[in-house]
């Protein structure tokens, strides 16, 4: 058994609205509206969603969950960040300094990312989305890597890196420390393969915890996964 990434969620207070601010960035078209959020199609070989799901929750550090945006061009990377700043982006800092290569950004609602410049071999041929950059510990990439059934594609002092047998967005892992949850963030909403319950047994052997006994509303079974990052395993799709 296995589970399917469906969709990397954002913590919203205004879905709608964050959901309009990635479909302009990106160039992405809507997939649907419910009640508490919207969904994009995220264009991507690795075959996931971008969720932004309602939530009271409350920024207070750093995200531990960022996109890497790709450019083909020096070019290219400025007018990603024209595009982003115009749609309702700021530049923020992370302690990047000031001869970095890459661009940090900020989203509407406060959420890190990055735009990398062009020539970076490591996210060549992931699309543009090219990394969901995570501050995590080797052991969750392990987790994860198990989770999804993606391979290893970095597993050096510490840090880690998979990808999709389809290619597409990697999804990497810095290494200890970890810093602070942030209260608002990202997380991995799942499909399971089959039975729902049988996965949720599986993520839980594998070093999953469960965050509730309760099915939310909408299905989904909350757990976190071995460095404290919630997630949801959704019922089938």
């Amino acid at each position: 058994m296995s589970s399917r990434l469906f969709a990397i969620s954002f913590d919203a207070h205004h879905p709608e609205r964050l959901a309009r601010f990635w479909s302009g960035v990106l160039g992405l078209e809507q997939a649907e509206k419910s009640d508490d959020g919207a969904t994009l199609l995220s264009g991507n070989d690795a075959g996931y969603r971008l969720g932004f799901r309602t939530s009271p929750a409350r920024k207070v550090a750093q995200n531990r969950l960022h996109f890497d945006l790709t450019s083909s061009s020096a070019e290219d990377q400025r007018e990603t960040v024209a595009r982003a700043l115009g749609l309702g982006a700021r530049h923020a800092d992370v302690g990047q300094g000031p001869d970095a290569s890459h661009v940090v950004l900020a989203d509407p609602e406060g959420n890190e990312f990055c735009v990398i410049e062009s020539g970076n071999n490591f996210l060549s041929g992931c699309g543009f989305i090219g990394a969901l950059a995570c501050d995590g510990s080797q052991a969750v990439g392990y987790f994860w890597s198990e989770a999804l059934g993606w391979p290893l594609v970095w597993d050096q002092d510490e840090e880690t890196a998979i990808q999709s047998p389809n290619a597409g967005t990697k999804i990497t892992w810095g290494g200890p420390p970890l810093m602070p949850d942030p209260g608002k963030d990202l997380h991995f909403d799942l499909v399971p393969d089959d039975d729902q319950q049988a996965e949720v047994e599986r993520l839980v052997s594998l070093g999953a915890k469960r965050l509730d006994s309760a099915h939310g509303g909408d299905g989904a079974v909350l757990l976190a996964d071995p460095d404290g990052n919630e997630f949801r395993v959704l019922g089938r799709r």
